[in-house]
């Protein structure tokens, strides 16, 4: 049985440290869950990862034993904004910050067998936040992004480059929320040499 590596598949998985890239992102399904508040200390956001990712691995082995298609299993994501986004590109004032906190999952996995995986992630042990777990497909379209090398809490000046630089001189302006894609675990890897595109959808102005 081929494995399949969504993050070598979708060109959108891709991206360059060195420059900004202009790309089309599929709508894509996702488990979500929404919160609030400083993802480094919000017990809220420990509950929601730990909830998506027990979900994501019932679906996958699920997939594997039900419709004969395994995958790995995507790599953690999240939505960010804030009412001032000022707290999110410059001042970094994470306890304003509303977040979705998100794995995607193949577009074969149904309603169905997502229900079953929550029912049965409930059997034995359920994360505290299972029942905050949704299904849904998101749609960004034309996007900007970048991969960042380093601490999350140094993006700043790159997300500032984003949207006071690129964006407008491309003749771009921002519609959806920034959205992080995580590649590294930040307890198992020194912070410098954290992985993360940093993305912001967008259309032509």
């Amino acid at each position: 049985m081929t494995k399949t590596d969504f993050k070598k598949e979708l060109a959108s998985y891709r991206a360059s440290s060195k420059a900004f890239q202009i790309v089309e992102v599929p709508p894509l399904q996702y488990l979500m869950v929404d919160g609030h508040g400083d993802p480094n200390t919000a017990q809220e956001y420990t509950d929601a990862v730990a909830a998506l990712y027990s979900v994501a691995y019932k679906l996958k082995f699920a997939s594997k034993k039900e419709l004969g298609k395994d995958y790995a299993v995507m790599p953690l994501e999240s939505l960010w904004s804030a009412e001032d986004m000022d707290a999110f590109t410059d001042r970094r004032d994470k306890s304003q910050w509303d977040w979705t906190a998100m794995i995607m999952v193949p577009d074969w996995i149904t309603p169905e067998m997502f229900d079953a995986a929550i029912a049965k992630a409930a059997n034995k042990n359920p994360p505290a936040s299972l029942d905050r777990v949704r299904l849904e497909t998101l749609h960004e379209g034309l996007s900007v992004q970048r991969l960042y090398i380093g601490s999350y809490d140094d993006e700043a000046d790159t997300l500032a480059e984003m949207h006071r630089t690129f964006i407008p001189t491309a003749g771009l302006k921002p519609t959806g929320k920034h959205h992080e894609i995580y590649f590294n675990d930040f307890r198992k890897v020194e912070p410098a040499k954290l992985r993360t595109i940093l993305r912001q959808p967008v259309e032509r102005v």
